[in-house]
């Protein structure tokens, strides 16, 4: 389960201390709650987000960098932080077969995933051109209104019963793609505040 964390949220001094409370009083196993975030949450005051990042890290909760290259140009980070996904961005995504650095700087961001052990997921899938190029550069997960657009939990349950998506069956499946679908969680629902 992949959340996203707004600045704000993370700022918030007792952000990890809540963060476990939760996990601890809904019986949720750290190890499938991913937490995403994006460069310029990762980036500012650098030393107490390595810390947070790291206790996140040693209770079992997986880390994504969310919206991957829109921020920071320095890719220090990746090393320093103990991250476990890149997302690319959808406006990268868009750019596949339109733009050749554009479709080029996906492939280096897949490799740059790749090269570091990193999960990594294209944000904002739309066309079956766009799905088969990021199968055949071995991409590992995939979001986006090709495959559905946010649905509540219950049309989610009926999304897995029936069927993610009709087009998605005119594209060879690749082992290594799998599908993320986005589920509207009311804001009350999260135990986390919003604001």
């Amino acid at each position: 389960m992949a959340v996203n964390v707004s600045a704000m949220q993370f700022r918030n001094p007792n952000f990890v201390d809540d963060l476990f409370a939760i996990l601890q009083e809904t019986d949720l196993d750290p190890d499938i709650l991913e937490l995403e975030l994006t460069e310029s949450v990762l980036m500012k005051h650098a030393r107490p987000t390595e810390s947070a990042l790291q206790s996140l890290r040693s209770g079992g909760v997986h880390l994504a960098v969310d919206d991957f290259g829109t921020g920071y140009s320095s890719l220090s980070y990746l090393t320093k932080f103990p991250v476990d996904v890149l997302k690319i961005d959808q406006s990268f995504v868009r750019q596949i077969g339109i733009s050749h650095s554009g479709t080029s700087l996906v492939t280096a961001i897949i490799r740059i995933g790749q090269s570091l052990n990193l999960r990594v997921v294209a944000e904002g899938i739309e066309t079956e051109e766009q799905l088969a190029f990021l199968q055949v550069n071995e991409c590992d997960e995939g979001q986006g209104y090709y495959f559905s657009r946010p649905v509540t939990a219950q049309q989610f349950v009926k999304l897995l019963e029936t069927g993610i998506h009709k087009r998605r069956d005119k594209v060879a499946p690749h082992p290594s793609m799998a599908l993320i679908a986005a589920v509207e969680i009311p804001p009350h629902a999260s135990g986390l505040p919003l604001a």
